[in-house]
């Protein structure tokens, strides 16, 4: 439910821009109510606690990709086995969070949320490398084609898309083309581009506890 979303951006305390263009209108809840729900305007919270602090960066980067406590922890967790393996545990993490499928269809402008995308992915009206996925968590490598099924490329979704993803700027690693909706990942997303709501360090420790 709308509402329900925009709570989880409030209690946040920025947007986390889970209700794609809605977000961006004066509609957003985040321009009407900048304030936690239950709190008065006013009114002002005192400073959380370390805990307090590193539960709520781990609500807003789980949010933001749309994932349920459990697939969230599954990627933390993973990750932090690679510390000492990999230059960078955060950037690994938010690789692996932004190559899942869901993710990449957000980014190439081919669904307006991710909750749509992962209901678009769900429904199967992708292909990759020319084979049917419909796992939403499937995870994308540099080198695959992403592309609209021919037979749900007349759907009421796609009409207008190819001229707003025209004007929409990609993330770097990515590239679409408008007319024929065939995408292809280009290159690693890097945490520098992607720029996630939440201290991932503080995530980590989170976990580790």
């Amino acid at each position: 439910m709308i509402k329900d979303k925009c709570k989880i951006c409030r209690r946040a305390g920025q947007k986390l821009f889970l209700k794609g263009e809605r977000c961006l209108s004066p509609k957003c809840a985040m321009v009407k109510r900048a304030y936690p729900p239950g709190l008065e305007k006013k009114r002002k919270s005192g400073a959380p606690s370390g805990y307090k602090k590193a539960l709520n960066e781990k609500q807003k980067l789980r949010n933001w990709y749309g994932l349920s406590e459990r697939q969230f922890k599954k990627y933390v967790k993973k990750t932090l086995e690679k510390r000492g393996k990999v230059p960078d545990i955060a950037e690994e993490l938010i690789k692996k969070l932004e190559k899942r499928l869901d993710s990449v269809i957000f980014n190439l402008g081919l669904a307006k949320s991710r909750t749509q995308a992962r209901q678009l992915v769900s429904h199967g009206y992708f292909l990759v490398n020319n084979k049917p996925v419909d796992v939403p968590s499937f995870e994308t490598k540099k080198g695959d084609i992403v592309a609209v099924k021919e037979t749900k490329k007349k759907r009421n979704i796609f009409r207008e898309i190819a001229a707003q993803i025209k004007k929409k700027e990609l993330p770097h690693w990515l590239e679409i083309d408008a007319d024929q909706l065939v995408a292809k990942i280009k290159e690693e997303p890097s945490l520098a581009e992607v720029s996630p709501p939440a201290e991932i360090s503080v995530i980590f420790e989170f976990y580790s506890r």
